[in-house]
């Protein structure tokens, strides 16, 4: 045995350049056979590091290529056509028509009228919220997260599942097989042992889905009786409702700032068909049949006043929530104003943000002073230069905050689980509500406005050579692949 390894080494030895150029042949055709059959469509800077990987390091990033590689899921229909529109009877502004017109043609529900909607102004008030609707929950609750917390928030959430179970109600919980790993493990087989459906969201290291074990479902929501919806950023943990047990929360003595709703009426309908999937999915079953009409089946009603689900990930042809915003950007008059955690956005999407400051449109950006993601703070400072240069304002909040929305002019507002970075646009299954009436809009630019005059504003600083390279590298390595 040891003379036949002796062997091989030495064969490995002898030949060593020439497995090496067989082995970059191998995983650059992989690439190109990959990318071309499954239609994975990257940014120019991730295919470029793709390929440089593979001919630099093939024993390495081919491996890592076929685990993490794979971005979309869903293949192109043979042919697309778009919706027939009935205009409604009051004529909306443009980010409205547009928004709702493109939605509609890349397969999205059309927007429906929506009840009561409670926008919550602290954690305090988010979690009381959620653990009325759990306790009042009489037939089913479906709960997706992506991190459930084994601390005093996420296991009192736990405890109230099993209570809801062993009271007959139907209980889904979908954690997502990463974000599960993100804090304490939670008490799964003490969940199960109560009647809860526990379902992991391709767990990296037993997923049968090969090649997708980089694709995470980022989605929240909290469904009651099919009738109520809980969403937004918020993850079942202490930090994201009170001070929890992370060392920054510790050390603040002070919850992360985040923004989650609870929403009645036809949108909770939307919302419960994406779990459905979601839960499809994960569980390896067929995908329940789409409750809106086919593409080019029927004809359309734009909404006057109204809300959709506007979901995105590798599961979609196209990337929504990020086309949504390109082209919202594009069609505001006046006014852009948006919070999100982390902020490494695709340069046609800050493109498409600082034309709008530069013909007059008041963009203002709503960020942590410093994030949970050290990585994410410096990959940041390239496109803030960029935005102020334009004329728009940037704000840091001195909390760590986590809430993610964008409201444009007076007619749109996308509050959901989506952060303005590659991963949430280009990889997660994420989940944002479209708002289209006045009141829901003014409700949540409200909610962030307080927000901004808690900030100071953002002085950019010429960066140094070796700054701009570390820049550069963590935007080419870390955010495009």
């Amino acid at each position: 045995m040891g003379e036949l390894l002796g062997q091989l080494v030495g064969f490995v030895k002898e030949y060593w350049e020439i497995l090496d150029l067989l082995l970059v042949v191998i995983g650059l055709s992989v690439y190109v056979v990959a990318s071309h059959t499954l239609q994975q469509r990257r940014h120019p800077s991730a295919a470029i590091a793709w390929v440089l990987g593979i001919l630099l390091l093939p024993y390495i990033v081919l491996p890592l290529y076929l685990a993490f590689g794979s971005r979309k899921l869903a293949a192109l229909p043979v042919e697309r056509h778009a919706p027939q529109l009935a205009l409604p009877s009051r004529p909306l502004l443009a980010t409205a028509l547009r928004s709702q017109q493109l939605g509609m043609a890349m397969g999205l529900p059309q927007p429906v009228a929506y009840g009561k909607l409670s926008i919550h102004g602290d954690g305090a008030q988010a979690l009381e919220s959620l653990c009325r609707m759990i306790s009042q929950a009489t037939r089913t609750l479906e709960v997706s997260t992506f991190i459930l917390g084994r601390d005093a928030v996420g296991g009192d959430i736990a405890e109230r599942l099993k209570q809801r179970a062993r009271a007959g109600v139907k209980v889904r919980l979908l954690i997502d097989g990463v974000g599960i790993y993100l804090s304490r493990l939670p008490d799964i087989k003490g969940l199960q042992a109560a009647g809860v459906e526990v379902v992991r969201f391709v767990p990296p290291f037993r997923s049968p889905k090969r090649g997708r074990t980089n694709l995470r479902n980022h989605r929240k929501m909290v469904i009651a009786d099919g009738a109520c919806l809980w969403c937004g950023g918020r993850n079942l943990s202490a930090e994201y409702f009170e001070a929890g047990s992370s060392l920054r929360s510790i050390l603040s003595g002070t919850p992360w700032v985040d923004l989650t709703f609870d929403v009645e009426g036809a949108i909770v309908d939307q919302a419960r068909s994406l779990f459905d999937k979601d839960w499809a999915f994960a569980t390896e079953q067929a995908a329940p049949l789409p409750q809106s009409p086919l593409l080019g089946a029927g004809v359309g009603c734009l909404a006057e006043r109204g809300a959709q689900v506007v979901d995105s990930g590798p599961d979609r042809v196209d990337d929504t929530i990020f086309t949504l915003l390109v082209s919202a950007c594009f069609t505001s008059q006046r006014r852009i104003l948006a919070v999100t955690p982390y902020f490494v956005p695709e340069p046609s999407l800050l493109t498409a943000m600082t034309l709008a400051a530069r013909r007059g449109v008041v963009v203002d950006l709503v960020l942590p002073a410093r994030s949970n993601h050290r990585l994410a703070d410096v990959a940041r400072h390239r496109s803030l230069r960029d935005l102020v240069s334009a004329g728009a304002r940037v704000w840091l909040h001195p909390a760590m905050i986590h809430a993610k929305a964008v409201v444009i002019d007076d007619e749109l507002a996308l509050a959901g689980s989506a952060n303005l970075d590659g991963r949430s646009l280009f990889l997660n299954y994420e989940m944002m509500i479209a708002f289209y009436d006045n009141e829901a809009v003014r409700g949540f630019a409200s909610w962030v406005g307080a927000r901004l005059r808690e900030s100071k504003p953002y002085h950019p600083v010429v960066p140094s050579l070796w700054r701009e390279i570390a820049e550069g590298l963590i935007l080419w390595l870390a955010f495009q692949l």
